[in-house]
């Protein structure tokens, strides 16, 4: 049982990771639709934007560990620990993580030297952090596209 729990656990934070990179790449132009639909052009803010940014993504973390802990946990260990070992080894998958963390980690430092006085503190950091992941899923699925495929791995 205690394999069980594990893999699970660790298939929760696959979905978790997940649930962020999707809802970090939705939430800006969701948000820029919404404040032109709703309010007009004028009412459009740096600030807003990336608050919405940030805040969808914790929403999409939380979504994404929900689902997979709903999904994993009451299923039988032998297909979890399949699943595991699929999701561990697919290279796609690590190939976008990594994506998305770098352009995460990118946005979180440069959003804040591009609009220092146009949004709080927080808001840049952790909102650049979520709009650098969607940008950096844009880079992932970019390559993909024009044929830069990563190497397969096999496990021992």
């Amino acid at each position: 049982m205690e394999t069980h729990s594990a893999d699970t656990e660790y298939l929760i934070r696959k979905g978790s990771n997940t649930g962020y990179r999707i809802l970090s790449l939705l939430t800006p132009p969701a948000y820029a639709a919404y404040i032109l639909v709703r309010h007009g052009r004028g009412s459009f803010s740096i600030n807003g934007l990336l608050r919405s940014t940030w805040i969808g993504g914790l929403a999409g973390a939380a979504g994404g560990a929900g689902i997979a802990f709903a999904r994993y946990n009451f299923t039988n260990a032998e297909q979890v620990r399949a699943k595991r070992v699929e999701v561990a080894y697919n290279n796609d998958r690590i190939r976008a993580e990594d994506h998305a963390t770098i352009g995460g980690v990118l946005f979180a430092v440069l959003t804040p030297a591009a609009f220092w006085n146009r949004a709080r503190v927080a808001n840049l950091i952790l909102g650049g952090a979520g709009i650098g992941t969607g940008v950096g899923m844009i880079a992932h699925w970019t390559r993909s596209a024009t044929g830069d495929t990563p190497n397969v791995l096999v496990p021992n």
